[in-house]
């Protein structure tokens, strides 16, 4: 399944799903396992692990936090790692994969209400302004990054000011907003409370 991890390439015709979506090996076309039960919740777990970027330990703590809020743990986890600052940014149109946004925050070239924040998995909070540093709105990485993704639309949650590169969050992200992973929470769900 196509989880969009190198960036522009995903949308390209040198994607690896689009040229050959087989098993590696001699017997790969031949044969694909059926998978049920444990292996599907296990599979639905690492497709959002891998598709934000997390470790296993990051992952369920994230999983631990969301259990304890209110509401569906499901939707409360998936709006956790929408919240992220690298997602945020990845969001916005300030990098072409979440692996380069986490490496933007990384490198203290974003602030969040004005101070410099360099954790990429520091959750953002409704009405903060995520926004490049001053120093850092020349850098050309980023420049090229806006001008690559200037096709993605923006979701609902966020408010993006693209030539200024600001953005504020004027909500929470919703279940039916994340379209682009097509991901079945209640699985990771049934994994973890086992």
């Amino acid at each position: 399944m196509k989880l969009f991890l190198k960036g522009e390439r995903c949308h390209s015709d040198k994607c690896a799903i689009e040229k050959r979506n087989v098993p590696p090996g001699q017997h790969g076309k031949d044969r694909r396992p059926k998978i049920a039960g444990y292996g599907l919740q296990l599979r639905e777990k690492q497709k959002a692990r891998r598709a934000y970027g997390l470790l296993e330990v990051q992952f369920r703590n994230l999983f631990e936090k969301a259990s304890k809020m209110k509401g569906i743990t499901g939707e409360q986890l998936l709006g956790m790692l929408e919240r992220r600052l690298d997602n945020v940014i990845y969001r916005m149109g300030l990098g072409t994969s979440r692996a380069q946004c986490r490496q933007i925050v990384r490198h203290g070239h974003v602030q969040v209400n004005g101070r410099k924040v360099n954790i990429p998995s520091y959750l953002v909070k409704l009405n903060d302004v995520v926004e490049v540093r001053e120093k850092s709105r020349k850098n050309q990485s980023i420049l090229a990054a806006r001008d690559a993704t200037a096709h993605a639309p923006c979701p609902n949650w966020l408010d993006v000011d693209r030539e200024n590169l600001k953005g504020r969050v004027t909500g929470y992200p919703k279940r039916e907003e994340l379209v682009q992973i097509q991901l079945n929470e209640q699985l990771v769900v049934e994994l973890y409370s086992k």
